[in-house]
């Protein structure tokens, strides 16, 4: 069940219906979105209807919802969101209107390196820089990340190109200082469902990219962007990058399928990451074109100066005739579907 506001309810009246939804043990969350705010409730649903809650000041209306993410479930927002990343004046839209690219390296390993991949994805098309300075990997001995001095490059690249930051947190306790450098934070697939990070991550008020874990469900997958949701942060972009299978030719399998079906069952907007999904160079364009015309509202894409000799990831990061190739396919394609370049916004 969820109580959708009408636009512009003062926070006197929300915190009026959730006292009231409270009064009778259920509990109320609270996702306060661009236009409007929507208060999900879970408990007692025959109870909370007794309470008369369409006729409290500054309610819209009252929606039963049958899927167990109340507040990210398109039964609950009839019309697909955009979220948007960076400052006023040079926001990018990430939604179903428009298409956004966001590109760079898996790690940040220098100053000369990132600068060389920013000017690199900002020539594809990207308006949104990825760059890793926590690196989650699987063998301890592995290049970890820059930490904090890979934070600062990535800071300085923003200035330098205008490329807003996307990054990934990995910690509870390293949350506060990397939303102090990003635009947008990353959860990754391996901690899709480590909840501790979910909370910090979602007091920040930063936009989130949440990535779908390798084993989870569409089910599970949208549980995360709830719980991100109830803890009062809508602004969730999904990420679909590939899910593991029986197949051994590729790192996992991208699930194609996820896209539209996801933008059916949430109002949250979905984009695709080929590069991780399959793990290598020559399979990251047809991906991306699948995913494209599958609808997804934009690709997350590895991009470094010098594959070969990349730290992290060289194996499926893209540069020279490949990335030129992807970036025809991001200004040709998304038009064909009604979708125009996410410029910044004012």
């Amino acid at each position: 069940m969820v109580v959708v506001m009408n636009p512009g309810a003062p926070q006197d009246q929300i915190e009026a219906v959730v006292a009231r939804i409270e009064s009778v043990g259920s509990q109320a969350f609270v996702s306060h979105g661009v236009l409007r705010t929507i208060i999900g409730i879970v408990g007692d649903t025959q109870r909370c209807y007794e309470l008369n809650l369409p006729a409290m000041p500054g309610v819209s209306t009252i929606l039963r919802v049958s899927a167990p993410y109340k507040l990210v479930s398109s039964q609950a927002h009839a019309e697909r969101s955009v979220i948007h990343i960076g400052p006023p004046g040079h926001r990018i839209p990430i939604g179903p209107d428009t298409f956004t690219l966001i590109a760079g390296p898996a790690a940040v390993e220098s100053a000369e390196q990132a600068h060389s991949a920013a000017r690199l994805a900002a020539a594809a098309g990207a308006r949104v820089l990825r760059g890793g300075a926590y690196k989650p990997r699987m063998f301890p001995l592995s290049f970890q990340g820059m930490g904090e001095d890979g934070l600062k490059i990535l800071a300085d690249v923003r200035e330098a190109t205008g490329l807003l930051i996307l990054t990934e947190a990995m910690s509870p306790a390293d949350v506060t200082l990397v939303a102090s450098y990003a635009d947008m934070l990353q959860i990754g697939a391996a901690n899709m469902q480590n909840y501790p990070l979910l909370d910090s991550v979602a007091g920040t008020g930063k936009p989130v990219l949440l990535k779908r874990g390798m084993q989870a469900t569409i089910e599970e997958w949208l549980m995360a962007a709830e719980y991100l949701t109830q803890r009062g942060n809508p602004h969730v972009v999904l990420c679909e990058r590939g899910i593991r299978t029986f197949e051994t030719a590729t790192s996992s399998t991208l699930d194609i399928s996820a896209i539209p079906l996801v933008q059916q069952l949430s109002h949250l907007p979905v984009i695709a990451d080929p590069s991780q999904a399959c793990g290598r160079r020559d399979l990251v364009v047809p991906l991306a074109r699948a995913a494209i015309a599958a609808g997804a509202d934009g690709l997350l894409i590895n991009v470094h100066p010098d594959p070969e000799n990349a730290v992290v990831d060289g194996q499926h990061s893209l540069a020279g005739s490949e990335l030129r190739e992807l970036a025809s396919a991001v200004r040709q394609l998304p038009p064909l579907l009604g979708r125009r370049p996410a410029e910044p916004l004012s």
